[in-house]
């Protein structure tokens, strides 16, 4: 009789990954105290400002400039009557502690019900996606089109990751491309497997790429652009510096990322999801076969066409013209009444094989629901607010390049916490750039601390898209970890280098 060989112990899957830290997050509301700062929030209809205060009662004052700096707010009044600063900001000096507001054992049950409820816009635009991807597929579009793209990329690989890396980069620092490139994986993925890469290549491209570009972000409105006009300042203030930081962190990135896929061609078993690969390839590549010739006809050519025009008119719409998850969705629907028209399918396969398409995604989905969770339980555990005063209490009597990057320690640890960059900036630049006027400083190097700093953390935050996007390539966390941990400390000490010298010049 022989001994069965024991199981492999198997790295836990996104969902248990992310309840594990919904209930750490909950433990955190028992230890740290709860507490709030008060807020004011700009009225344009009644030309008021409305203070809310710790125990959420409100007042009203008139909108001067000097109750502004009778709060020690030191913007410009303009800057809320343009509606440039929209969000309620934090009020300098007013944290308080309140009653703890614990989160019970129903909380957490809760906390993901109501993630999904908050989260739904994205939810229903990733099924959405999930469905023209299986239409796609069944035409055989996508097997044709890659089979025509690979022979014109042959010897010429990396050309694919280096564009691929420089277009989610361009996104990401000047509109904050960053859940809308969920949907390039289904697509990007099996051209970079064909192409000879693994998976981990296609999600550093695509995710390393927006996740650089929105660190090293230049006019991203949702980032540097809000959180300069939250600190006071221009965000064209040094916007040259700034460029010129994103260029080198881009080249630094790309060619970690070289190493790996050289390392990964000459020896296949380097890949950190080689044993994963059969599975992965299984999912994006179960219909293709290298030894069928397919043909790439008109019709599989329209479908590619409008698919790829489609993701042209999200770019567009995103950067410029004012559209959420709400018109995102609406055009992806669109473009899949279009392709089942064209599809030469029959009524009943198009609706089923959109369906099924969907389907495949329910786990992604839900993974979007659960991280918001984790979001919910400390926003209704009071203790985002405690977090930022503990903060600013350390780095209170710091000056010159010290400052700096106890700064940007700082906005890595609270971005772990508060991973949405417009709500981490409305937050804390009232409070933080002042901060610098005390020790001799320009407002710029908190801008930068804010940027890098929390930029840095969003690589392996799991409140963030990291999870959502492993999900999406049938990569588990730990490969991840395995991969981003050596670039992250690598982009960690450049951008201390490049913020001590941000505070000489």
């Amino acid at each position: 009789m022989t001994l069965s060989k024991k199981k492999k112990r198997e790295f836990p899957t996104a969902f248990t990954v992310l309840f594990i830290i919904l209930i750490f997050a909950a433990v955190l509301t028992y230890i740290v105290p709860s507490g709030k700062f008060s807020r004011l929030t700009y009225d344009g209809t009644t030309k008021e400002f409305i203070i809310t205060d710790q125990d959420d009662s409100t007042k009203t004052v008139p909108a001067t400039q000097n109750v502004l700096n009778d709060f020690h707010i030191q913007l410009e009044l303009s800057k809320f009557e343009d509606g440039t600063i929209k969000k309620p900001i934090a009020i300098p000096g007013t944290y308080t502690r309140i009653e703890q507001h614990p989160q019970g054992l129903l909380d957490v049950i809760k906390a993901p019900v109501i993630g999904v409820m908050d989260s739904v816009d994205i939810m229903i635009f990733v099924l959405i996606l999930g469905g023209i991807i299986g239409l796609v597929n069944k035409v055989g579009a996508f097997d044709a089109g890659i089979a025509a793209l690979s022979k014109k990329t042959k010897g010429k690989e990396f050309i694919l990751v280096v564009l691929v890396f420089a277009l989610t980069t361009l996104g990401g620092t000047t509109f904050g491309l960053a859940e809308e490139t969920i949907a390039f994986y289904p697509i990007l993925m099996p051209i970079f497997l064909i192409s000879g890469f693994d998976a981990i290549t296609c999600i550093a491209a695509i995710y390393m790429g927006s996740s650089i570009g929105t660190m090293f972000s230049t006019v991203n409105p949702f980032s540097v652009v809000i959180a300069s006009n939250a600190a006071g300042i221009s965000f064209t203030t040094g916007l040259t510096y700034r460029i010129i930081v994103l260029i080198i962190g881009s080249i630094i990135t790309l060619a970690y990322m070289y190493w790996y896929t050289v390392r990964v061609k000459n020896d296949p078993t380097k890949s950190l999801v080689y044993e994963e690969s059969p599975a992965i390839r299984e999912r994006f590549l179960k219909d293709y076969d290298p030894n069928v010739v397919i043909d790439f006809t008109v019709r599989r050519k329209l479908i590619i066409l409008i698919f790829s025009v489609a993701f042209i008119v999200l770019v567009w719409g995103v950067s410029l013209g004012g559209w959420w998850f709400e018109e995102m969705s609406a055009l992806f629907l669109g473009v899949a009444i279009v392709i089942m028209l064209i599809s030469g399918l029959s009524e009943k396969d198009a609706v089923n094989t959109f369906v099924a398409g969907a389907a495949d995604l329910i786990g992604v989905v839900l993974t979007i629901g659960l991280a918001r969770a984790i979001n919910i339980v400390m926003d209704d555990g009071m203790i985002s607010d405690t977090l930022l005063y503990y903060s600013i209490n350390m780095i209170t009597g710091m000056s010159g390049p010290l400052f700096a990057i106890a700064q940007l320690g700082v906005f890595s640890f609270l971005g772990f916490f508060i991973p949405s960059s417009s709500g981490l900036a409305v937050l804390t630049m009232p409070i933080m750039a002042p901060l610098a006027d005390s020790v001799g400083l320009s407002r710029e190097v908190v801008i930068n601390a804010y940027n890098w700093g929390q930029g840095l953390m969003s690589f392996i935050t799991p409140t963030g898209l990291i999870l959502v996007t492993l999900e999406m390539a049938e990569t588990t966390f730990n490969k991840w970890l395995k991969y981003i941990l050596p670039l992250m400390i690598i982009m960690g000490i450049y951008s201390i280098i490049a913020l001590v010298i941000g505070t000489y010049i």
